[in-house]
C-alpha cells in the first residue's frame, strides 16, 4: 500500500468515524484511529464555551455561536487562542504516531483553509490519502437531530466551507453507500498513489 496516513474529511454527522471503524476492519495490519472529537472532549470542561463571550476561556478553547450572518441562521465551531493551540498540537501528535511507523487514520473536519494548510505542512513527507466524505445534508441534519451533544445547525454551516479546496483522491457518499461499499471505495484507492496533497501544494 502506499498511504500510510488515511485523512477522512467531512461535516459533523457525515459518517467519518463510521467510515473509520469500518476501515480499521477492511485494511490489512493495524491503523489508528485518530479523531478531532478525542482532543476536542480532552479540553477542560470551562474552555468548552457555548456562545461564551469574548475574553472567557470558554471563547479561548471551543466556543460554540450562533452565526445569523446568513438565512437560515447556523451554529458556528470557533476555535480561540487555546484551541487553536490544541489544533496544531494534535496535528503534531499525529504526525509523532506516522514517525513512529503507525499508520492512522485520522477523523477531521477542515473548517478553514488554515487547517488544510497546517496538515500539508505537518505531513509533507508522508504519503496522505485525502478522502472526502459527503452526504446530502438532511441525511446529516436527521442524524445530527438524534446525536446527543450535538447542536442543531453545525454541519449546515460546514456543509460548503469544509469541502471549499475541492480535490480529493477520492469521495464517497454515506447517505447513497453503505459504510462496508464505503470502505472498500476507500481501500481500493489506497493501493492508488495519493495526489491531492501535492495538488493541493502546488495550488498555495
Amino acid at each position: 500500500m502506499t498511504a500510510s496516513v488515511i485523512l477522512l474529511n467531512g461535516t459533523s454527522s457525515a459518517g467519518k468515524t463510521t467510515l473509520a471503524k469500518h476501515l480499521q476492519s477492511a485494511l490489512p495490519g493495524c491503523w489508528q484511529h485518530m479523531a478531532l472529537d478525542q482532543f476536542r472532549d480532552g479540553l477542560p470542561d470551562h474552555y468548552r464555551g457555548l456562545n461564551a463571550p469574548d475574553g472567557s476561556t470558554g471563547a479561548s478553547g471551543l466556543n460554540v455561536v450562533p452565526n445569523t450572518s446568513q438565512d437560515p441562521a447556523f451554529t458556528e465551531v470557533v476555535f480561540g487562542e487555546d484551541g487553536q493551540k490544541m489544533l496544531r498540537g494534535m496535528r503534531r501528535a499525529m504526525k509523532a504516531m506516522t514517525d513512529a511507523g503507525v499508520s492512522i487514520i485520522i477523523d477531521d473536519i477542515l473548517l478553514t483553509s488554515d487547517f488544510l494548510l497546517d496538515y500539508l505542512e505537518v505531513f509533507n513527507d508522508d504519503q496522505v490519502l485525502l478522502v472526502g466524505v459527503r452526504c446530502d445534508l438532511t441525511i446529516i441534519e436527521a442524524r445530527e437531530a438524534q446525536r446527543l451533544g450535538r447542536f442543531p445547525g453545525t454541519a449546515a454551516g460546514q456543509f460548503v466551507s469544509c469541502h471549499a479546496h475541492e480535490v480529493y483522491d477520492v469521495e464517497v457518499d454515506t447517505g447513497l453507500q453503505s459504510p462496508e461499499s464505503c470502505a472498500a471505495k476507500v481501500v481500493e484507492a489506497i493501493d492508488q498513489k495519493p495526489t491531492a496533497f501535492a495538488q493541493l501544494r502546488q495550488g498555495q
